[in-house]
């Protein structure tokens, strides 16, 4: 039963994810915490090592089709790296110093994520109509590899933000085609997620049973709610899904 209730977690968070699009980390991590009582660190480390697996298949579509800036992707990488090596250290220097206590730590900075991330994402589109208004304002490769050590340093620490906080970065502050957006962040977040779960797994943080169970569900689950998205309003969905996750992170704050 247990098995299966993992597996079905997946599924349903395959379809979620594939329906409205937003990012697994932020979707799958308070079910783990809240809902299968995985420990908040190994809910990390597999959950990082879990979407490094999911992105690979779009990772290499996206490759194929030529949506990808390799030279964003390397400079984002030269910073998201090192980030995520100083967010997974500092768990384990928490650790040391407080044992179990990392993991009301982990959960305080998920709450703030899942706060911060949802309300971006609700206001996503108005922020891209007011930025197609003016040029990019950060250029260079400095610039990007600032963006990709925030970054690994956030998902170093929570598995959260490999895609939408650096989406919403190269938003803000720079001006590539949408699809190139897309394939670009994909490609780099399975480098990080990659890296991050890595790390994770090394520790000790990473539950391989739970992470083949979550994935043997959100395969078909991810394919089934593709085909949704074309004949359902992804776009009320999507807004449902960000004030469940609104709610969540403050209950994770709360508590």
């Amino acid at each position: 039963m247990e098995l299966m209730l993992k597996i079905l977690v997946g599924f349903v968070v395959g379809i979620l994810i594939g329906m409205s699009g937003v990012g697994g980390g932020v979707l799958l991590l308070p079910v783990l915490i809240f809902g299968l009582r995985v420990p908040a660190i190994v809910a990390v480390g597999s959950d990082a090592l879990f979407n490094f697996f999911t992105k690979i298949p779009a990772g290499l579509l996206h490759l194929s089709k030529g949506t990808v800036r390799k030279k964003v992707v390397l400079a984002l990488a030269v910073g998201s790296i090192p980030g995520s090596i100083a967010g997974v250290s500092l768990l384990v220097h928490i650790r040391h110093l407080y044992g179990d206590g990392v993991n009301n730590f982990i959960k305080s900075a998920v709450g703030v994520l899942l706060i911060v991330i949802p309300m971006l994402m609700l206001f996503q589109r108005h922020i891209e109509e007011r930025i197609a208004q003016r040029p990019p304002t950060l250029k260079g490769f400095a610039g990007l590899t600032v963006i990709g050590l925030i970054s690994g340093f956030l998902v170093g620490m929570t598995s959260v933000g490999s895609g939408s906080i650096i989406m919403m970065l190269l938003l803000l502050f720079y001006s590539f085609p949408p699809k190139v957006n897309v394939g670009t962040d994909i490609v780099h977040a399975v480098v990080l997620t990659g890296v991050t779960g890595f790390l994770h797994f090394r520790l000790g943080n990473v539950d391989p049973s739970l992470v083949l169970s979550l994935l043997i569900g959100s395969i078909p689950g991810g394919l089934l709610g593709s085909h949704f998205s074309t004949r359902m309003p992804t776009l009320w969905l999507r807004r449902v899904l960000c004030a469940l996750l609104l709610i969540t992170g403050a209950r994770m704050l709360w508590a």
